[in-house]
């Protein structure tokens, strides 16, 4: 187990290199390297011996913790063995080549740039989904990787009664006035006070940045060398300081999951996220729960006019509140708002879900994607940089993720429903800044329990009964915007 940790550690060292510092000219070396490390781990993890080792563990009497182990052990085993390890070399190298040809094609808007190697990706993930296997539709086999147990099947009527309440709350909003636009918006945020800012925040809510560090990159990501090693990202805009402030805060909400792993865990399967959704809901609940909060903001209001005295002179509060939390349909999903986040979600997923039921090929993802942005916000992308580029997830293979995304929202809004029963005065301490006691709930129900319990195990635990449901995350925004 061990072996395998240090493997999947050095590959997030390479790749978090590459996404960081690495030179423009390492890319190719770099997809090669990649494509070593995980054929090795593909290859020990694929070892008869290990098959072994895992059936006589089963037939003893393990405890709880060494059956988790062996319970999540196996589920990877289960998975690799079904694909041939040359298969597995040439779908890292195109998941690697393909990061570094987005970032390039992205930069110059020239999506035929991109093409060949998403159109080589997408045939690797339903070659991957054929060879994995499935019950349903081939969706679930990648879907998997990222939420065990989660299908098609359950998942597609779950999002779809979610869109309704969505549509519902964004309709009444629209409906209204709004807020006036902020006198400092598109002024001009010196980027090294960004920065500081960003560190004083991450220290604030509890990211141990003795354990970590903050670097810069295209698109903000976190990731976990072990559990004294936790890299984030976030990136800087000199006209809106917001996009700075919430990546740096969302990526710290992974951040401090990775940090808040029982160190008894580490190096096995224990010391890791039950599934992607609910690391996202740590991300989601810091960055949106607390970061947007009425009280959250009062804290900081002052702060930030220290850091940007002339852009922030003649703001106050109410006007940034306004700002971070004000609902309108834009292009960009991780500048959107909490309303309308879930929606560029959903509009993933339809996109990923039709490639590979083979309804939708590469060539047409403009277009369709352009198409369904205007059916579902009212809004057409005048670029594919601000439209199916956007994101970097395809570009390195990882089909199957998005809906982990609302899946976290969900997760975020049961979890914090309970946090709040049990610390009813919680979000009121943060107008003292003071986010520790946060901080300590969500180690003792959620971070120090890893990969123990499945994700919904995890979160019905915590909340003494509430599982996966949409009620929460719409009871939680009805109450935010007054839409009930």
């Amino acid at each position: 187990m061990r072996e395998f940790d240090d493997l999947s550690h050095v590959v997030a060292l390479l790749s978090w290199d590459q996404e960081t510092n690495m030179p423009r000219t390492g890319a190719a070396a770099r997809a090669a390297q990649l494509s070593t490390l995980n054929v090795l781990r593909h290859e020990r993890l694929c070892d008869p011996r290990l098959g072994e080792l895992l059936e006589l563990g089963a037939e003893g009497e393990p405890s709880q913790e060494q059956a988790a182990m062996i319970r999540n052990l196996e589920h990877d085993r289960d998975r690799a063995v079904r694909l041939p390890v040359e298969f597995v070399r040439r779908m890292a190298a195109a998941e690697s080549r393909g990061a570094s040809i987005w970032r390039e094609a992205r930069a110059a808007d020239d999506f035929g740039m991109y093409r060949p190697v998403l159109e080589e990706i997408v045939g690797y993930k339903r070659e991957q989904a054929e060879l994995i296997g499935y019950e349903g539709e081939p969706y679930d086999a990648l879907l998997d990787a990222y939420e065990p147990g989660m299908t098609v099947a359950r998942l597609e009527p779950l999002l779809a009664s979610l869109r309704v309440e969505l549509e519902r709350i964004l309709g009444a909003i629209r409906g209204r006035p709004a807020a006036p636009v902020a006198p400092f918006v598109s002024r001009t945020f010196e980027p090294a006070a960004q920065w500081e800012l960003t560190l004083r925040i991450l220290r604030d809510i509890g990211f141990d940045l003795g354990a970590g560090r903050q670097d810069i990159s295209a698109h903000p990501f976190s990731t976990s060398i072990s559990l004294q090693d936790v890299r984030l990202t976030t990136r800087l805009d000199e006209s809106n300081p917001f996009d700075a402030i919430y990546s740096s805060i969302h990526e710290a909400g992974h951040g401090m999951y990775e940090q808040g792993f029982d160190p008894r865990f580490a190096g096995t399967p224990l010391a890791q996220a039950p599934s992607h959704g609910i690391h996202e809901s740590q991300s989601r609940m810091w960055e949106n729960w607390v970061g947007r909060s009425r009280p959250f903001i009062e804290h900081y209001t002052p702060i930030m006019r220290e850091a940007f005295p002339d852009a922030l002179a003649d703001a106050d509060a109410g006007q940034i509140y306004d700002e971070v939390t004000r609902v309108e349909p834009t292009l960009i999903r991780v500048e959107s708002d909490e309303v309308t986040y879930n929606l560029h979600i959903l509009i993933r997923f339809e996109l990923e879900l039709a490639l590979l039921r083979g309804e939708l090929e590469v060539a047409e993802l403009p277009d369709a994607w352009n198409d369904t942005y205007e059916r579902t916000l009212g809004i057409r992308p005048p670029s594919d940089a601000l439209g199916v580029m956007q994101d970097i997830h395809w570009s390195h293979g990882s089909h199957g993720y998005f809906p982990s995304y609302t899946l976290g929202n969900l997760y975020a809004a049961v979890l914090w429903e309970a946090l709040v029963r049990d610390l009813p005065d919680a979000e009121a301490g943060f107008a003292e800044g003071s986010f520790a006691p946060v901080l300590e709930w969500l180690r003792e129900h959620v971070h120090r329990l890893g990969y123990l319990h499945s994700a919904e195990d995890t979160v019905r635990i915590a909340s003494g009964g509430s599982g996966l449901e949409v009620g929460a995350l719409v009871r939680y925004l009805d109450t935010k915007y007054e839409t009930a």
